[in-house]
């Protein structure tokens, strides 16, 4: 397992994730996806402290699940208002 990797991927998630221009899909991102708090908001350095702190995220069959998450949040996201990001509305 490259435990960097796996980090950098649930922070651009998550990062991602914080831009969906409707409440309630980011709503549901954040019951499954990744808990409100465990990333700070921008934060996209990968360091070994950060995969410890991750742990969870981490583990074979939960970072599975949660690119699962990811995508089914990004094509609903994609079906109700996208992604909102620097003042701009994606198109």
């Amino acid at each position: 397992m490259d435990r960097i990797e796996r980090v950098k991927m649930v922070k651009a998630m998550e990062f991602i994730a914080r831009q969906i221009n409707d409440e309630d899909v980011f709503c549901e991102w954040l019951t499954v996806g990744v808990a409100d708090g465990d990333i700070t908001y921008g934060d996209l350095n990968a360091a070994e402290e950060d995969a410890d702190t991750l742990e969870y995220y981490l583990e074979d069959d939960n970072f599975g699940n949660l690119m699962g998450v990811f995508l089914g949040t990004m094509k609903c996201a994609y079906k109700s208002g996208g992604l909102y990001c620097d003042e701009i509305t994606s198109k």
